[in-house]
């Protein structure tokens, strides 16, 4: 697994994983890797420090000790770097959503030209379908999969 600093044409920075450097490299050509805060395409990799340890190297007994790895399964927050109580706070946000799946595009539409009372919704919508919302003046954002994780 590689995680890769990521920042998209608006200056948004987050994390992407991939199995190989190969893998991130057709996800973005075939325009599958996102900014998960604006969904734009354009995504160029940042430096990185993400360093990976197999196993500590023996050391004498008076050498420093060597730098251990964060635990392989950090939790989100810390993966973020978001503080815990921000994350409860948005994930509460999110529960409180309807999720009308991919029905998303038509149920945004609705409540866009008033023909559906208002309401908090989620879902899903293709490239192309949140195109097409965006040009029609309809706001919305992604939701960062940290934050739905626990609402399904």
């Amino acid at each position: 697994m590689i995680v890769y600093d990521l920042a998209c044409s608006q200056g948004h920075r987050f994390e992407g994983w991939f199995g190989s450097g190969e893998e991130f490299a057709g996800q973005k050509a075939r325009g599958l890797v996102r900014c998960p805060v604006c969904d734009a395409a354009e995504v160029e990799r940042l430096p990185s420090a993400h360093v990976s340890v197999s196993s500590p190297a023996p050391t004498s007994p008076h050498a420093p000790a060597p730098a251990t790895a964060p635990p392989a399964s950090l939790p989100t927050e810390a993966v973020a770097g978001i503080p815990p109580e921000l994350i409860a706070k948005l994930r509460e946000v999110v529960r409180n959503t309807e999720n009308v799946g991919p029905r998303f595009p038509e149920e945004a539409r609705k409540i866009h030209y008033e023909e559906v009372p208002a309401r908090a919704i989620r879902g899903q919508a293709s490239a192309e379908e949140a195109q097409a919302l965006r040009d029609e003046g309809i706001d919305f954002a992604p939701i960062p999969p940290l934050l739905t994780s626990e609402t399904h």
